[in-house]
């Protein structure tokens, strides 16, 4: 299998295991791992972190779950702050975090990631899946964001806050805060040096599928 090509504030890298490559995931000194996946409602982020959580053998923490209650009633703050400090010191091997809610108190799982995952796949791919969930959480044949949190006709076509228009309003709102991430931490090109520890993925999901592959291979011949 060839090694995936990951882009890198508009660069390109390989990842991989071997000599003069960069490995699939960085992780800590003591070989633990604290990922945090950022991007846009709909691009595949609980998906991955599932399966990356799964592969690791670390709790998966769904931020979404953590910020409301039942009802999609939000959690002030300062609790949402307390149940992510909880769920990120619960095991001493390591996380996973799916999400972003930056201005909410988020930013404490990018800052302690030794590895961050922005998938930003092109708008026009991700955004079908978008509608295609939220007709199937209509009629409860997927499962809500949070317990209790179920999509309804009048959230999603009749309110500010639809899923339709803040998906497609939050794209490029995410895109120029993680474009200016990448400057910053992003791995081959960040300007800070000793943090650099963002990826970013943006093709249609084979480059994510192969990554995982290339983690999972990473992973067996630690065993070995």
């Amino acid at each position: 299998m060839s090694d995936p090509v990951v882009s890198i504030g508009g660069a390109e890298a390989m990842t991989g295991v071997g000599v003069g490559r960069i490995p699939p995931l960085l992780g800590d000194a003591h070989g633990r791992y604290r990922i945090h996946l950022v991007g846009n409602s709909g691009t595949s982020k609980t998906t991955t972190g599932e399966a990356l959580a799964a592969l690791l053998g670390v709790p998966f923490i769904a931020l979404d779950e953590l910020f409301y209650d039942p009802g999609w009633v939000l959690r002030p703050n300062e609790v949402f702050r307390a149940n992510l400090r909880a769920a990120l010191d619960a095991d001493p091997r390591g996380w996973v975090v799916d999400g972003n809610y930056t201005q909410m108190g988020g930013n404490t799982a990018f800052e302690e990631a030794t590895d961050i995952i922005w998938l930003d796949p092109p708008l026009y791919v991700y955004f079908p899946r978008v509608v295609l969930r939220t007709f199937l959480r209509f009629f409860r044949l997927a499962p809500p964001s949070s317990p209790g949190c179920h999509e309804s006709p009048m959230q999603v076509f009749f309110s500010r806050n639809s899923i339709f228009w803040w998906c497609i309003w939050d794209h490029w709102r995410r895109r120029e805060e993680n474009g200016e991430r990448m400057a910053l931490v992003g791995i081959g090109s960040g300007s800070d040096v000793a943090r650099r520890r963002m990826r970013r993925f943006g093709g249609w999901g084979g480059d994510v599928k192969a990554w995982l592959a290339e983690v999972a291979d990473m992973l067996r011949s630690r065993k070995d």
